[in-house]
Order: structure tokens, then sequence, then C-alpha cells
């Protein structure tokens, strides 16, 4: 029985594989390129690996014979591998003679109902406080708490204040060496925790008798629910839960090998993690998982989780604020000035409102982690999400015509820089195509010498004629077929990268039921256009990601996509 119900887990973990980023827009598309047609009847694998061959079997693949190698592949630095501050917006313009920016944690920095700071700093610049003769004003910048501390680390951005979700993050920076000071530990109270479905939570008590973290677990891996939580390395939410997870492990040290190890084995058979906590609404929203980690302010915010019963877990969400040694006297004052207007009375009936302030008898479960020790667990995650598999990948790029000049060279930098964040101890190949099909580069494991040869050949991708997407997608998957029957135990993933509709070649009605039969998710990248319909139906085939990316966020997307999934 038990064996039945980790099978069950495990088809749930299928489901939501690449619920990782936000889907691209658009409905269902159907190509309409040559072949045409739709499968009624779903192709086994056996089928479809033979369809796939018959249609390669008209498609002509180029194999480079020499690939190139960039012997410098490894200079990429992390400041490289970020796109500019200016991808995450600014959400109010202070112009001040005095003038500080919040990078502000998300939930109340975007749009309303998550846009508590943003009313508060507009109130704050129209009462024209004066430090030194000079009008003081507050600019905030709509950033989650874990890119902050990614990009002040990597020495690119130094704001003023840092108001992130809660104190695990300030305690990282100060660990990394970075001159921080905390001026208020709550601006706006908030929990933590887990969400679980009423009907699933009711048997959920009546077997486990409590909703802990651990138990969560536990109910996870005998398949009694299917749980989600989001990236450590970019949510706060997920970095709070997985400390959890890790002191539920082990509880006199979280990160002891005792620890790591009981990670690995609960990853096997887990749910892959979340991008954000608003696409674990979404993926609640479809039916998709039914227990996830949510903080309180967003669950009260979202009807459609009602039928959720949620419970506080982990340190809590206080939105602590804090200063840089960088900061010049007057700035360090103007911040003082702007966090206690934060929590004078108005202030906080507006945070009440916008769904802040809510559990405040619930203290914390502090996992007695420093600063050292969140970062440390964040490796442990990083070494064990997978599951102890390696990953199978093959890129394929879109290099077509209209790719020619900013474009590709902007996707060559992203794809370089990005590469870095993935292990290596996964399998990596490259494909180009345009009218035709290009394996650039076989894979094999992503070792130094592989790596070098990988920037080698995006450096040397070029753009020219029409746009075979599916006929470079049905090779990729036999790539990953082929180096599949070496490594049973691994886990298949295509990347297709693409600013275009298909115009040559196969169409996706052609495709789909192969792709759909192999059972093997295709991630899809639309850079700088917004027609997705085809792309997000080619990703949802088997639950895979499907990203919009402009030329100024695509390393961002593709080091977070990588990060998650490689």
């Amino acid at each position: 029985m038990k064996k039945n119900l980790k099978k069950l887990a495990a088809l749930g973990m299928a489901c939501i594989v690449g619920i990782t980023l936000a889907g691209c827009g658009g409905g269902s598309g159907t190509g309409t390129g040559s072949g045409g047609g739709n499968s009624k009847k779903a192709l086994s694998y056996d089928d479809a690996m033979e369809e796939m061959n018959s249609l390669l079997s008209k498609v002509s693949v180029t194999n480079v014979s020499n690939p190139v190698m960039d012997i410098y592949s490894d200079d990429t630095s992390e400041a490289d591998s970020l796109a500019d501050i200016s991808t995450f917006p600014i959400t109010v313009q202070g112009n001040g003679g005095i003038n500080i920016e919040v990078a502000a944690a998300t939930e109340m920095s975007a749009d309303a109902p998550d846009d508590w700071m943003n009313i508060v700093a507009k109130n704050f610049n129209k009462e024209n406080y004066v430090i030194n003769g000079k009008i003081v004003s507050v600019s905030v910048r709509k950033i989650t708490s874990g890119e902050v501390v990614t990009y002040i680390n990597a020495g690119v951005y130094h704001p003023h204040v840092y108001a992130p979700s809660n104190a695990a993050w300030g305690e990282m920076l100060s660990a990394s060496g970075i001159g921080i000071e905390k001026i208020e530990d709550r601006i706006a109270g908030n929990t933590a925790g887990l969400l679980i479905k009423k009907d699933i939570y009711d048997k959920f008590i009546e077997k486990y008798k409590e909703a802990t973290v651990a138990n969560v677990l536990d109910a996870t891996i005998n398949g009694d629910m299917v749980f989600a939580y989001t990236n450590p390395y970019t949510s706060s939410t997920g970095l709070n839960i997985l400390t959890a997870m890790l002191k539920s492990f082990d509880e006199s040290d979280p990160l002891s090998e005792t620890a790591s190890e009981k990670l690995l084995t609960y990853q096997k058979s887990s749910p892959p993690v979340a991008y954000t906590t608003a696409v674990l609404r979404n993926s609640a929203a479809k039916g998709i998982i039914n227990a996830m980690v949510m903080e309180e302010q967003a669950y009260v915010n979202t009807p459609e989780l009602k039928g959720y019963v949620y419970i506080p877990a982990g340190i809590r969400h206080d939105h602590p604020v804090y200063t840089f040694e960088w900061d010049t006297e007057e700035e360090k004052e103007a911040a003082k000035m702007f966090a206690e207007y934060c929590k004078n009375e108005e202030s906080q009936k507006l945070a009440t409102e916008k769904g802040f302030n809510l559990h405040d008898d619930y203290a914390g479960e502090d996992p007695g982690l420093s600063g050292t020790g969140y970062l440390s667990a964040q490796k442990i995650w990083k070494q064990n999400k997978s599951g102890g598999k390696p990953i199978i990948a093959v890129f394929v790029s879109d290099v077509s015509g209209s790719m020619n000049g900013e474009p590709l060279n902007s996707l060559k930098k992203s794809l370089i820089s990005s590469s870095r964040y993935i292990g290596s101890e996964h399998y990596i190949g490259l494909i180009s195509y345009n009218g035709k099909v290009t394996v650039n580069l076989p894979i094999a494991q992503f070792d130094p010498m592989q790596r070098a040869y990988f920037s080698g050949e995006v450096k040397n991708l070029n753009a020219s004629g029409n746009t075979a997407t599916y006929d470079a997608v049905l090779e990729g998957i036999k790539l990953l077929t082929e180096k599949a029957k070496e490594l049973p135990e691994s886990k298949m993933m295509l990347f297709v990268l693409t600013d275009g509709d298909q115009n040559e070649g196969y169409s996706f009605s052609r495709i789909k039921e192969i792709v759909a039969g192999l059972q093997i998710p295709v991630y899809s990248i639309a850079y700088n256009y917004s027609n997705t319909g085809e792309l997000e139906e080619l990703s949802g085939i088997n639950e895979a990601a499907c990203i919009k990316a402009g030329s100024d966020d695509i390393i961002n997307q593709l080091r977070n996509l990588f990060n998650v999934q490689i």
C-alpha cells in the first residue's frame, strides 16, 4: 500500500514539474505548418518513439564536428549573471533633497492588495519632512528579499534601506561581510506557514494528529498530500520553510549530515520547488497541489484559497528595516524617520486592512541558525533538490533571421552567464535552428570541458533564415531519450528559446502527441514576443513552464529557472 501511495505522490510531482515560473499568456495554439492534423488517440511511449524517428527521417540535421571551445568561459562573475537592477521596478519615486531608496519585499510593494508600503511612502512624501533644511522623500523598489541579497553581495546594488520579509536575510548579509544595521524589528506583522486544502487537512489530522512541518513531510512521502514550497534563494517563505524542514529532520543540528540525507530522501518523492508564492497560488487554484507554503497576508487576500486551512510555521515575517554602512548620516536619519512613519497609527491601520498584523500570538519557531547557517541551508538544498538524480537537459536555441543583432547577443550572454548555476553532476547539450537543425554540442556531463564547449558554441551562434521550431524540438527529444538509456535514473528536460512562431518544417499539431507520449517536459522561453499560445500549449503538455522574457530581464529569468530546475 505504501508503495502505491508513493507512486501517487510521484504522479503528483510530475503534474507540477514545470510550475516554477509565471506562465506565458495567451490561449492554446494549434500549429498550422506542414504536416497538419491532430492525433486523437494518445500515443504510448513506444509508439511515440517510432513516430518521432519516422518524422526525423525527413529532417536534415547537421552535427558540428569540431565544436568551439571558449577557454575564458570560467570568467563569468556573479555580477555578470545578473540583469540590471532596473528590471525590478521603482513603484514610488521620491524627489526630495534627501531621497532614500527602499528595497521592499514584493508583498508590500506590488499592486493592490500588496501595495501597503507604496501607499505609506506616498503619504510620507506628501508630508515634506525636513532634515538640515532639505526635504526628505522615499523611493520604493519592488524586489524579492532574496534577490536583494544576491544583488548586494554581487556588489551591483546599494539601496539606502532594506525591508525584507523576515530577519534571516539581514543576518545573511551580515554574515557575508556587509555592514548592515537593523533600525526596526517590525513595521508590518506577518507569519508564514502551511496551507492545506480543507478535506485533505481533515484526513491529515485524523491520521497524523497534529499539523507540524514534520508531519506534513511524512504525509507527502506517504502520498497523503501533494505539498510544494518555494525557491529558498528568492522566496522568504521558501527559505523559512526549508530551515524548518531541516530542523524537523535533525532537531539538534539542522545542518547535519543526517538532516541533509533526510532532505535528499524527501526530495526524491516530493514536488520540485516553485519560483514564487504567486505560482503556488495559481497551482492551488487549478487543483494541481493540495498543500503548500504561503504567507498569511497572501492567504487572506486570495479568495480562491478560502477552502484551505492555514497553520503558522517557522520564523515570523515582521518586515524588519535595515540601513547600510554606505548610507550618510542624513540618509540614516531619513530612514529612521520613514520607519517611524510606517509604525504610526494610520499606517498600521492600513497594514491591518491589507492583511498584515494577524496572528500576533504566534511567537515563531526559531531553527537556531545564524546568517552563516541560513547560507549553508541554501547550499544543502541546492545539492539535494533533484533528489540525487542527474538532470539531462538540451537547450534548443532559435537563430532565425529575426534574432539577428541585439536579440541574439542578449540571448548568448544570458545562456552563458546563467549556465554557471548548472551543477557539474548534470548532463547538457545544445541545438540551434533556423530553417534547419544543428546539433552544436552533443549531451555530456557538464564538467569544465563541456562548459567551455557550451560557452564557445553559444558565442559562435549566428542568425539567419526561417523558424523550424518543432523539427528542432524533435531532435532535442531524440538526444534526450538516447542519453537516458545510459542514465536510466535521470530526469530529462528540454529548454526551447525562441522569439517567434514556427514557419517551416513540422507544425506543433504534428508533434504534440509525440511530446505527450514521451512525457518529457519542454520549458519554453518566449523571447521578446507575446503571441505565446502555442508555446504555452507545448510546455503545458507535460506541465512544464512557459515564461516571457525580454532583453532586459532574460538573464534573471534563466538564472532563476536554472537555479530551481537544474
